[in-house]
């Protein structure tokens, strides 16, 4: 597997091209019109015929198009990886080394002292990396979430982290989920992810931010009406003409915030924000491909 710093053009074709099938049969199989979620989800079923989808009770096997680890949960799961005796992984994968590093002093500094302290983790994540066709982005080159909005994720799109701040990638209408080390494993070996079908709850937004307004503000308010636990087994599926208005980033901010509702994650339909921050960032046959679905 050829290792690129964004998710192939031919991966994402792919990713579309079963989509309007495969919403036809869950539609036809639940009776209803269909939520993005779940034509997401639906489109990434291992067994779409034959699957429950009973929300909050069916186990459900997805294939996920990718998978992101950080350095700290990393080192586990590629040791359990190299156990399987697979010559690489089975999906685009990579480690983003950015949890080890501690913010004391300031950034050059703690990044240098980083470096000298994790040397040994740092070198084995990039040999093992190396050997397996895995994306490797080392100490320095950014945040995780921030490196996988920028680079890998794209609409109607399934990834899995070992991240709490996966969901991020909803900002680009993608169902991201934050998961343990086993999980990802499972997935770089060929294995499906297993996890409940998710409750949706919907968010209609209206309205533009104003004033002193900021895409935070919208997720601390769905906080605060929700609680702490209130999207607990959810998904957090935002709409409406309000979610046009703001920006990809925004969208991104308020999706990586779900988890403080303790959502499985959160999304946005996809627009004309996000074709715009895909072609900004080099992505423009994402965004000429997203426009035709």
């Amino acid at each position: 597997m050829s290792v690129a710093a964004s998710t192939p053009i031919e991966l994402v074709e792919r990713v579309y091209g079963s989509l309007p099938e495969r919403s036809t049969l869950g539609r036809q199989r639940l009776g209803r019109p269909l939520t993005l979620t779940e034509k997401i989800l639906i489109n990434h079923l291992s067994d779409v015929e034959g699957q429950e989808m009973m929300r909050a009770q069916s186990y459900a096997d997805f294939h996920p198009d990718r998978v992101a680890m950080q350095d700290a949960t990393a080192q586990m799961a590629l040791l359990q990886f190299m156990t399987a005796g697979l010559p690489e992984v089975t999906v685009p994968s990579t480690v983003h080394c950015d949890h080890l590093i501690q913010a004391k002093v300031g950034a050059s500094i703690d990044l240098g002292v980083a470096v000298d302290t994790n040397a040994e983790v740092y070198d084995f994540l990039r040999s093992v990396s190396a050997k397996y066709g895995i994306g490797f982005w080392g100490p320095g080159s950014g945040i995780i979430h921030q490196v996988v909005l920028e680079n890998y994720a794209f609409p109607g799109g399934m990834m899995i982290g070992t991240d709490s701040h996966t969901p991020n990638a909803g900002g680009l209408g993608m169902v991201a989920i934050g998961v343990g080390g086993a999980d990802a494993v499972d997935v770089m070996t060929g294995f499906p992810f297993n996890v409940r079908w998710p409750k949706v709850i919907g968010v209609h937004l209206e309205g533009t931010l104003s004033g002193w307004s900021s895409a935070k503000d919208v997720i601390l308010e769905v906080a605060r009406l929700l609680t702490v636990e209130g999207g607990t087994g959810a998904i957090i599926e935002y709409h409406g003409p309000g979610a046009d208005s703001i920006s990809a980033t925004g969208k991104g901010t308020i999706c990586n915030m779900g988890a403080e509702i303790g959502a499985t994650t959160s999304l946005f339909p996809y627009d004309a924000n996000m074709g715009t921050y895909l072609k900004a960032t080099g992505r423009e046959a994402i965004a000429d491909a997203a426009d035709k679905v």
